[in-house]
């Protein structure tokens, strides 16, 4: 008879929707209340028994006719400010199914974007968990939704209503159909949809009871054991000066003693299993163990001395080491593709990696290169090799190391976040500027824009003509032409003097004297008259080509030069 494991499930979705609460109110605990700025700051399994699915759903599995064939499951919490995704293995998601938390008050957010984008790409079967009802105002509070949205009164059942459909629209234009659990006919083809409040635990049942029948009727081969033991490393932790492996077993069967493979980056790692602790069911701790079986949450002790990084698959190994490293080698370069130019990108674990690649690849941005860690020297040294527009390094759950740290350096181009559509938003944000920035440069090479008013200071009538002005808008520069309203060229400024003394320009407001050469102030000029750069039709064209680069006033001032230079029967407009 084929054995079957628990399955293993993710919870992810926005930040602050009430991922953690929801395990919470499934297990019966109080983490959430625990966490630092009510954020999950790791990633936890919870091993939840048949006996506890029973306790907590028995009511709605009889309604509803569900036999309970699995021994239970493995819940993921994923940390909020992380790509659920670090949680994979071949093929796809560690997960093998997952609960999209969305607050039915809030609808989609970036991050609910993001994860439904990365379930899509990895084809990882989901159900929504519609959480928060209890927050409806005037909503009264019962023990399973299917009965309970009954006893509402026509006004709150209403607005559930226009909540409701407010996000199954939101989710249609993402190529979804979601629809309430109670209305689906095929599960294979709509998702489950269910009403939730972790806070007063209404809906918990239910969640329980689909997953336990999705899981049964769709994912009986995938959670079928097989003999070789495989994992996933979520995160390398040290107490008391001793490494472990915070691990996920999720097929086979693994003892101390074991010889494993765990891969690397152009190489693997062999390591013989000192130590196993598996962890409890309703998160109480850790029990040291002899073997353990898949699905498991571990936390294992090795004899490797060499580093190893998060979110590295591992198997045991049983004379076919050649095998492994080619499926690993294979693993990790199809995850980790990348292109011949481009940024250079960084996260905390291959996982958390492929997760990043894939998101920036959606949005066409190049990678030439990506790696697991902290940012280093070498990496910093690496940035400023690459072409300008590409001198970015993103660093997904990461940080500087402590030789960087310690001298206080800090690369204006290396962007990092928790939140990863937050790191490409701000790269996206950056980049945008950097270009900016370059055309800007560009435009420097072109005269000025400046417009300037003659004021009542004549201190002399030519050779050359000086006398002073109030810039009113743009910059004013020596050697600008300048011209008349009327398109009359006046000629070139030699110098710009500030309480006697030389500068090189004058910003708009100052009032300042000027010299031209070749002038007569009183025959070609008058008091009160206004004044222009003089611009080629070139030179118009190149600002015209870059209008979204000036500022309003600028482009006031072009428009201003635009309208003199039509009058003189010259093709220009804006």
């Amino acid at each position: 008879m084929t054995q079957i494991r628990q399955p293993i499930v993710t919870i992810c979705g926005h930040v602050d929707h009430g991922k953690t609460s929801l395990l919470d109110a499934i297990r019966g605990t109080k983490i959430a209340e625990g966490e630092a700025g009510g954020i999950t700051q790791k990633i936890s399994f919870t091993l939840f028994p048949k006996e506890n699915i029973i306790e907590k759903s028995k009511k709605v599995l009889d309604k509803f006719k569900i036999p309970l064939e699995i021994p239970g499951f493995l819940f993921i919490d994923t940390p909020g400010h992380a790509a659920f995704t670090n949680l994979r293995k071949r093929g796809g998601s560690l997960a093998d199914i997952a609960i999209l938390v969305i607050d039915i008050n809030d609808g989609l957010k970036p991050q609910t974007i993001e994860t439904l984008q990365i379930l899509k790409s990895n084809k990882t079967p989901f159900i929504i968990a519609l959480n928060k009802i209890d927050n409806i105002s005037g909503w009264q509070s019962g023990i399973d939704f299917f009965s309970n949205i009954e006893k509402q009164a026509p006004r709150i059942r209403q607005e559930f209503d226009e909540k409701f459909y407010s996000i199954v629209a939101s989710l249609n234009a993402h190529g979804l159909r979601p629809e309430l659990y109670t209305k689906i006919n095929d599960f294979s083809k709509d998702i489950a949809m269910i009403p939730c409040s972790a806070k007063t635990g209404e809906g918990i049942a239910e969640i329980l009871a689909i997953l336990c029948a999705l899981c049964q009727k769709f994912l009986i081969n995938q959670i079928s054991v097989k003999k070789a033991a495989k994992g996933v490393v979520l995160e390398v932790k040290k107490e008391k000066c001793v490494n472990y492996l915070e691990s996920i077993l999720y097929d086979g069967e693994l003892k101390i003693n074991d010889e494993i493979a765990i891969a690397g980056f152009g190489k693997t790692i062999k390591a013989k299993i000192r130590c196993i602790q598996e962890a409890l069911p309703l998160s109480r701790g850790f029990k040291s163990m002899n073997n353990v079986h898949a699905a498991a949450g571990l936390r294992l002790q090795t004899n490797s001395k060499e580093e190893i990084l998060s979110g590295m698959p591992f198997q045991v190994i049983k004379n076919n080491l050649k095998e492994i490293e080619k499926e690993f080698s294979d693993e990790i370069s199809d995850e980790i593709q990348t292109d011949e130019s481009g940024i250079f990108v960084k996260a905390d674990s291959l996982g958390s990696l492929e997760a990043v690649l894939f998101l920036l690849k959606q949005k066409q941005i190049r990678v030439i290169k990506a790696e697991i860690g902290n940012i280093t020297k070498k990496d910093l040294a690496y940035l400023d090799s690459l072409n300008e527009t590409d001198r970015f390094l993103l660093g997904f759950n990461i940080d500087y190391d402590e030789e960087l740290k310690k001298e206080g350096i800090i690369h204006k181009n290396a962007i990092t976040s928790e939140i990863v559509y937050k790191l490409i938003e701000n790269f996206e944000e950056e980049r945008k500027k950097m270009i900016k920035e370059e055309e800007r440069k560009k435009l420097e090479e072109l005269p000025s824009l400046a417009k300037i008013t003659i004021l009542p200071y004549i201190f002399r009538n030519s050779s050359p003509a000086i006398f002073g002005i109030r810039v009113e808008g743009g910059i004013l520069k020596q050697e600008l032409e300048m011209i008349t309203k009327n398109g009359e060229k006046i000629g070139r400024i030699k110098t710009i003097q500030e309480e006697k003394n030389n500068i090189p320009k004058a910003d708009k407001g100052k009032e300042v004297a000027i010299s031209i050469p070749g002038v007569n102030f009183e025959r070609q000029l008058r008091k009160g008259e206004a004044l222009y750069s003089d611009l080629s039709d070139f030179q118009f064209r190149k600002f015209k080509e870059n209008k979204e680069l000036l500022t309003r006033e600028e482009i006031q001032i072009l428009q201003e030069i635009a309208g003199i230079k039509r009058r003189e029967n010259v093709t220009w407009g804006i």
